[in-house]
C-alpha cells in the first residue's frame, strides 16, 4: 500500500499552525512525514502571497526545496484550475517548468485535462488523474491518455461515512473496469478522510493523508502536524499476515499456483 503525504494543500496557511508559504519549512515538514511512513509527497508550491502557484519560479523554488529535504522521495504537485483558471495558460505555465516535479494532478472535470495531461507525459511527468464525480469519470473515460496515467486518485467529498462509502464503491467499480491494472488511491477530506483511509486499507487501494485533507486525528482531536498525521495512518494499516488478502492479491496468487 503506498501512503502519500499531502502536506498543504490550498488551505490558508492561518488554518494551521505549521502551514506556512516558506517552501523551507514546509519542505522540511515533508521531510518529517516521510520519517513517519509516507513514501511520497503531494504539495501545493505558493506565490509570495501564499497562493497556490503553476508559475515556472515558484514551481522551481518549491520543487528543489522539497529535492533536498527528500532526497529520492517522489514529489507530487497540483496542477488545478483555481491555481491558474485560463487552461491555455494554465499549459504554458507547465511548459515554463524548469524543475520537474516526478508527477502532477490533473482534475479531469476541469476544461483542458487532456491536454495538459499529454503535455506532462511530453515531459516525463506522471499523471495522476483526479476523479471527482461523474463528470470527471465520463471526461477521463473519453480521454486519449487515460491508459497513460500513473495512478487515478478516487477523491471524496465532505461527507458522512455511510454516503462516502456508497460514493467510493461505486466510483472504484467503474475505474477498475475501464483500466484494471491501473492503480488507484482513495482519498477523502474533513469528514471523509479517515472513512476514505480506512476503506483504502481494506480494499488494499494506495492512499494519502495530511493536512490539505484534514486537521484532525482519528480521535477527532487535532492534529499537531503532517507527521503525526502519517504516523496515525501507519497505525492503522494492518501487517500483512493479519489481514486477509485483497482481490488483486487473490488473483496475483491463483496466477502464481
Amino acid at each position: 500500500m503506498l501512503l502519500q503525504a499531502c502536506i498543504n494543500g490550498a488551505r490558508d496557511a492561518a488554518e494551521h499552525p505549521l502551514l506556512s508559504s516558506d517552501a523551507a519549512l514546509m519542505a522540511e515538514a515533508a521531510a518529517r512525514a516521510v520519517a513517519a511512513g509516507a513514501h511520497e509527497v503531494h504539495v501545493h508550491p505558493k506565490d509570495a502571497a501564499g497562493r497556490d502557484s503553476l508559475e515556472a519560479d515558484d514551481m522551481a523554488r518549491w520543487v528543489r526545496a522539497f529535492r533536498e529535504a527528500c532526497p529520492g522521495v517522489p514529489i507530487g504537485v497540483t496542477t488545478g484550475a483555481w491555481a491558474e483558471p485560463d487552461a491555455e495558460r494554465r499549459r504554458a505555465a507547465v511548459s515554463a517548468w524548469t524543475q520537474l516535479p516526478d508527477f502532477a494532478s490533473v482534475n479531469w472535470h476541469e476544461a483542458g485535462a487532456d491536454e495538459v495531461a499529454a503535455l506532462l507525459r511530453s515531459r516525463d511527468i506522471g499523471v495522476e488523474a483526479g476523479i471527482w464525480d461523474g463528470v470527471g469519470l465520463d471526461a477521463w473515460r473519453r480521454s486519449p491518455v487515460r491508459s497513460d496515467c500513473l495512478r487515478v486518485l478516487i477523491e471524496l467529498p465532505d461527507e458522512d461515512a455511510a454516503i462516502v462509502r456508497d460514493h467510493a464503491e461505486g466510483m472504484i467499480a467503474h475505474v477498475a473496469r475501464e483500466e484494471p491494472e491501473l492503480p488507484i488511491l482513495l482519498h477523502g477530506e474533513e469528514r471523509s478522510a479517515w472513512t476514505a483511509f480506512d476503506l483504502a486499507v481494506e480494499r488494499g487501494l494506495d492512499a494519502r493523508i495530511g493536512l490539505e485533507d484534514v486537521l484532525t486525528l482519528p480521535d477527532g482531536l487535532p492534529a499537531p502536524d503532517n507527521a503525526a498525521l502519517v504516523r496515525a495512518a501507519v497505525l492503522r494499516i494492518p501487517p500483512p499476515e493479519s489481514r486477509a488478502p485483497t482481490p488483486g492479491e487473490e488473483r496475483r496468487s491463483a496466477l502464481d499456483r
